[in-house]
């Protein structure tokens, strides 16, 4: 069981502070019945604001594919936040986990689980992310071996871990990292004497982007998506 007032906060999206005010405006019923008080006790009865039923969240894991021009921030000083692209009220509990550039698109995660995030973000662990790579000029074979031997970055005391790259055309290929150095893809090519002109990622773990999301959209994982991260 749980009051009343921290039972709207941790699922309408309200501060304890705003819950209160809407039990003070009679906004807030159980059962049918309005309650004013924020010390009612609530289990399994049926919560309503402004007549919509307010629902236990639980934990949310998302999947978004995400446009350029937004940016991975909960802060949109230097552009629209992804989260502006989840028009739903707790969507300011979510942080992203794994962040992609300004001008990047594709495969991004968000969730309010922090442990979950730390296992995905983590370097310690691993986690493949890969690729599609867009580059200015051809690719050549042997850039296979020189990024499965790792490569040296400016300002980088050791080179990047193996990575593998698979040339799927003249100028793309598919790139799987396990690190996430700051703009670790670009300044690989960078290099190797080459500049990325687009970058798309559509893997992370064994999570892959679901072909079926338009850039923008989101969906929920499903309990047998979030099997393949951790």
């Amino acid at each position: 069981m749980t009051r009343l007032d921290k039972y709207l906060s941790d699922n309408a999206n309200l501060t304890r502070k705003t819950a209160k005010h809407a039990l003070h405006r009679s906004d807030v019923t159980v059962d049918g019945v309005i309650v004013k008080k924020g010390d009612v006790k609530i289990s399994t009865q049926e919560v309503r604001l402004n007549g919509e039923q307010i629902f236990v969240l639980g934990t949310i894991y998302i999947m978004l594919h995400k446009p350029v021009d937004y940016v991975c921030s909960t802060v949109d000083d230097d552009g629209v936040s992804v989260l502006q692209l989840i028009d739903e009220p707790w969507s300011k509990k979510l942080h992203i986990a794994g962040r992609l550039d300004k001008d990047t698109t594709g495969l991004v995660l968000l969730t309010d689980d922090g442990q979950w995030s730390h296992k995905i973000t983590s370097p310690n662990n691993h986690c493949e992310k890969e690729y599609i790579v867009t580059l200015e000029e051809p690719l050549t074979q042997d850039l296979i071996e020189m990024f499965a031997n790792g490569i040296e970055l400016n300002n980088e005391l050791k080179p990047t871990k193996p990575a593998t790259l698979t040339i799927l055309s003249e100028f793309s290929a598919s790139l799987v990292i396990s690190e996430g150095k700051y703009h670790q893809v670009k300044r690989m090519f960078a290099a190797v004497g080459n500049r990325v002109v687009g970058l798309h990622r559509q893997r992370i773990g064994g999570l892959i982007l679901d072909d079926s999301l338009k850039e923008g959209q989101w969906t929920r994982l499903t309990e047998s998506q979030l099997k393949t991260l951790v």
